[in-house]
This record gives C-alpha cells, structure tokens and sequence, in this order.
C-alpha cells in the first residue's frame, strides 16, 4: 500500500483477482517493468520500443456498444456502431473477470479524461501488460498524487490481449473485442494488442456523454497564436492533424481529441500520438526530437538490435508506425491543456485525386457540410487492395469514435461557430498537379501548407483576391505572399485540364452521393453549399 493505492480498489468494484497488483506506477518504473518482462526494448536514446503484432491499427469492425434501455434511442446504429445484446456482454465480461481472477500480475492506471475539471470523467485502466498501462499513463490526464488515494472511477476500462472472444458465446465477429457498456460504464478489450484501443475507447466515451451538456467533442488538434487566437484542426489519420498543431511559434493545446465548452477549447488528453514513419528532424522537428526521450512509447519502429538506432523511415513492421508521449515533450504546450474558444477552425483532408485547392474559406454553411462529409482519399500502397487512390468519409472527421447521430455533432459545431464568429478554411495537405499515382506527381509541400496556416491565421489572408471554385463554391485566394500562385489553382498545375475536369467531377459525385445520408437532417443552407461541377473555359 502506498500514497499512490486508492483507497476505493478493485474489490470495492466486485473485481476479485489474487494477482499482484501495481497501482498508478510512474514512468520510469513501467519502462523497468516493461523491460524486465519482456515486453520491449529500450533504443539508443532512451525510448521504449514495442511491437503489437497482427494488430497495427484499429480493429473497426471488432467493435460493439451494448444495445439496452440507455442506448436504444441515443446511439447511431449501423455500420459504424453495431449493436452487442447484453446477454452476449454479460458472457464476455463473466469470461474476462474470470481472466483478470487468474492473472498473476496487473497493471492499474487511474486517469482523468479531459483536461477542464468540470467536464472530465475518472477512468480505471487495468492492463495485463506494464507497456499498455504506460501508454494509456502517457496519453490521458494524469492526476496529482494527493488525488489518487480518493481516486473513485466512472468508467473502467480492461484490456487483455491474451483474452480470445468467442463468437458464439460473445457474439463477436472474431477473436478481437472492444465492446462498450455505457449502462455498466465498462469497456472491454481483447485479442489485440494495438494501445490505441484504449485511447479511442476514452474518446468514444466523451463523444457520447459530452454533448447531452452542450460540449462539442472534436477528433482535432489544437494551439493558441501570440494574440490568444486558439485554431482547431480537424482531419483524418495522415492528414497532418499532429504536424500542423507542433507549430513553434504557437502553444499546443493537444493533437487529437478536444471538447469546445462555452469558456474554453480543452484537451481530452494529456500526451499526444504520432505517425512516426519517415519523420523527420527538418520537417517536424519537435515530433523528432520526441524519439530520442526516454519515456516515449514507440510502437512497431523498426530498431537495430545492435546499435539500438532506430529506422523511422522502414515500415516493415507497420505502414501505421506510432510514437506516444507526453504533451510538454512538445515545446511550448499549454500549462494546463486548455485555451480560449476558437477564432478559426481549419478541416483538414489529404486529396490524393490532386483536385482540391491548397486553402480555401468557408461559410457556416459549408463548413457544417464538409464536416459532415468528413472527406480525405486513401493511397495506393498503404492498405491491402488498394492500387488507386479512393475517397474516404469519415462523417465528423471520426465517424468511428462519434456513438450519436451525426447531426448532433453538426448542429453543434454550426451553433458555436455562429456564436463566436468563426472563420473556416479548408486545407488540402494532399497532391497537386494530379493523381498521387501519377508519375512525378509529389504531396503538397508542408512549408506551402504552413504559409497559408500562417496567412489565415494571421489574418492578413483576409485582405487576399479571392475567386469561387467552379465545383466546390468555396473561395479560393488568387495570390498569396511567399506562395507560389500556380499551385493556388489546382486546375492550372494539370498537364491535362479535360483529365482534371472528369477526375473533379468524379469527385463531386462521390461527395454528393455520400452527404445523401444527412439531407433530412440539415437545414436548406447546408444542402445548398454541395458542389456542383460546372463548365470549365
């Protein structure tokens, strides 16, 4: 028993377990555990290296929320959120206590999720393996130690990547597992050890609580500008969310999961979760210098077992390589995780079809429709069977993590920007020029991508020429100091203005046909900002 052991345990939870237990242990004393059992190893400059195995990622369709009297007319059911009965739970959570009632060793965090005190759930984490418990440490809210004796949970989370579900006792579809029981407030992961589970879990949680008090969840990064101006990046994995928010000339509230209160933009988190495949110390330099600290996580990096270097460049063991640390190992980070409420909101989408303009600015309207479209393309290469780039849209930038309806995420969003005065900009950080498949076509370079996020920040952009896009209606600037003006117009870098005229209207076609699902639920504003192609000269 120590200062860290709350007083409130698992016993008092109706978990009985004879193992050993290791409560709220502190990052140096994971990494020895980690460590000594085998879990990982520790590279050059003192990271901890980890492998997950098959899972390099999130096993999406492994995922359930209980279907019962709480969640029966709040949850959005269907693809995304599929339905487990609670007879099938009760099965599953019996077979995991029985589990955790063997084990020889646990690992306990008890964490904070979300950084504004009034609006923050308790979380307990019980892992079987030292890293997972360090990971989740690094990446939520970590209270003081005089908070921890008086610690009591909401919520509880277990992951056992040694557990298999069986489908027909669990009604899963596999031996993998995430199932949510927000009656029972308890989360249940198993069959895979992919860390990432745990913190998205957190994040569908507060998706789900949040706005039934008005909050509105972002899967977003954030930072504060000089003057106190807070922006919002809104994207998908691999659009530059992390990138763009580690801006050394603005304080970083966080790089992936926030709410917006009526005081304050607030981190769900306390550590941050980075892409780390051909990072770079020239191109992000502050993410690169996070994997020569100890106390990073970094998973499925291929390391020499030698010299103990890393090869952040080798995606041999994962194309979704990840790096997890503490937010203050960012320079410049805010005190307490948390800033003013926004002056601008950037979406941000990764367009490998080389037809969306590099920025452009937004109406309420407009804005409400691509985050409801949530729009990025998928890349030849970094998935299985796929050979071209396709369309993906993740309604709200994070369909996966949002239980409730859709419109309420975009009723949300559109009343707080009206309310604040807003300004929105749309950010393509993907190709130009033409397809990403297209010989000699490259990404749009991030020095270009940053001169904008400065301009519109900054508010000189304002003052720029604008012309409305032919096919989206948005307005694009015609010029902009430091840019290039060419790349400005995507259409003028096509070698082949008929091929990008057929490639965009394509494009409007897939974005029209999926924001279908929403039109019964937005006003007449929001379906007229849908593109439209029309008649290039």
């Amino acid at each position: 028993m120590t200062e860290r052991t709350p007083r409130h345990g698992l016993d008092a939870m109706g978990i009985g377990t004879g193992a050993d237990i290791f409560w709220n242990l502190e990052t140096a004393q994971l990494v020895e555990q980690a460590v000594s059992r085998g879990e990982g190893k520790l590279a050059k400059d003192g990271p901890l290296v980890v492998t997950t195995g098959k899972h390099t990622g999130r096993s999406a369709k492994d995922k359930f929320i209980v279907r019962d009297a709480t969640t029966e007319d709040s949850v959005w059911w269907g693809k995304v959120n599929k339905d487990m009965s609670p007879a099938h739970f009760a099965a599953l959570k019996a077979d995991f206590l029985a589990e955790v009632a063997a084990r020889d060793t646990l690992f306990v965090q008890d964490l904070y999720g979300g950084s504004q005190p009034e609006h923050r759930v308790n979380v307990r984490v019980i892992n079987e393996l030292a890293w997972h418990n360090l990971f989740i440490r690094t990446m939520l809210v970590r209270p003081e130690g005089a908070e921890l004796a008086g610690f009591t949970p909401e919520y509880t989370i277990i992951d056992l990547p040694s557990f298999r579900a069986d489908p027909d006792r669990h009604g899963t579809r596999s031996e993998t597992v995430i199932a949510v029981n927000f009656t029972e407030k308890l989360i249940l992961i198993g069959g895979t050890a992919y860390a990432g589970e745990m913190k998205k879990s957190v994040f569908g949680l507060l998706n789900y609580l949040l706005p039934v008090d008005g909050i509105m969840p972002m899967h977003c990064s954030a930072n504060i500008g000089p003057d106190g101006d807070t922006a919002v990046f809104f994207g998908l994995s691999g659009t530059g969310k992390t990138t763009l928010s580690a801006d050394a000339s603005r304080t970083l509230i966080g790089d992936d999961e926030h709410g917006w209160s009526d005081t304050a933009v607030f981190n769900f988190e306390g550590g941050c979760y980075a892409k780390m495949i051909n990072l770079s110390a020239e191109a992000e330099p502050e993410i690169f210098a996070t994997t020569r600290r100890f106390g990073t996580v970094l998973e499925n990096v291929v390391m020499d077992e030698a010299s103990r270097t890393l090869d952040l460049a080798d995606n041999s063991l994962a194309e979704n390589s990840r790096g997890a640390y503490p937010i203050d190992f960012i320079p410049n980070t805010s005190e307490h995780n948390l800033g003013p409420v926004p002056r601008n909101i950037i979406f941000l989408t990764a367009d490998a079809f080389g037809v969306m303009p590099p920025i452009a600015k937004l109406t309420p309207d407009q804005a409400m429709y691509h985050f409801l479209s949530g729009y990025t393309a998928k890349v030849a290469g970094t998935e299985i069977g796929v050979t071209e780039p396709e369309a993906t849209f993740s309604t709200c930038f994070g369909a996966a993590f949002m239980p409730r309806h859709p419109a309420v995420y975009g009723n949300l969003l559109k009343e707080r920007i009206a309310r604040g005065g807003v300004d929105c900009w749309l950010v393509n950080t993907g190709w130009s020029g033409g397809r990403a498949t297209d010989p000699g076509i490259k990404r749009m370079p991030i020095k270009v991508t940053r001169a904008l996020l400065n301009a519109a920040l900054d508010g000189s952009l304002a003052q720029a020429e604008f012309r409305k896009d032919p096919n989206f209606g948005f307005m694009v600037p015609v010029a902009v100091n430091g840019v290039d003006s060419a790349i400005l117009d995507p259409r003028a870098t096509w070698n082949n203005k008929a091929d990008y005229d057929a490639t965009a209207g394509r494009l409007v076609d897939q974005f029209v046909e999926n924001f279908a699902q929403f039109a019964d639920h937005v006003d007449q504003g929001v379906r007229e900002a849908a593109p439209k192609v029309t008649a290039n000269a």
